[in-house]
């Protein structure tokens, strides 16, 4: 038995739709899951960050910089790791992830040109250095950018 594999019994959990307060049979009602008194109790309760006065978390903690909401972030793989794929091999952003040189692509992968490499190979990727570019058709293959 493991957490992952844990359920409530069966019959024990209401849906979305279930009408709190409707009396003492449906069994949620007075209280309606509240409580007793208190600010939570009643309507109106204070928004999501209210600290009842106090300077709030959000306001007190300093900001800094700026985050350009347009940037890119570009995953950079160096010629040197293309060496695995045997040669002739179409080299896509699938079958990097697929050989585990990438995990995440997020908006992209650029091949760079930091190493050498032998095999020719076909590329299609993002973005490619010139130099990287150049060692990989030196070595026969060639580059497309998507």
């Amino acid at each position: 038995m493991d957490l992952s594999n844990l359920t409530p019994a069966e019959g024990s959990v209401h849906s979305d739709s279930f009408r709190r307060g409707r009396g003492h049979g449906s069994g949620n009602g007075k209280t309606a899951g509240k409580g007793h008194k208190g600010q939570k109790a009643r309507s109106g309760a204070p928004r999501v960050g209210f600290e009842g006065g106090q300077m709030p978390l959000y306001r007190r903690i300093p900001k800094r910089g700026f985050t350009n909401r347009n940037s890119k972030t570009i995953v950079g793989i160096n010629v040197s790791a293309l060496e695995r794929f045997e040669d002739g091999a179409v080299v896509t952003v699938e079958t990097l992830i697929e050989c585990g040189i990438v995990k995440n692509p997020r908006d992209g992968v650029k091949i760079l040109g930091n190493g050498d490499i032998t095999t020719k190979l076909t590329v299609k990727v993002d973005a490619c250095s010139e130099g990287a570019k150049a060692k990989i058709e030196a070595a026969g293959g060639n580059v497309e950018v998507i």
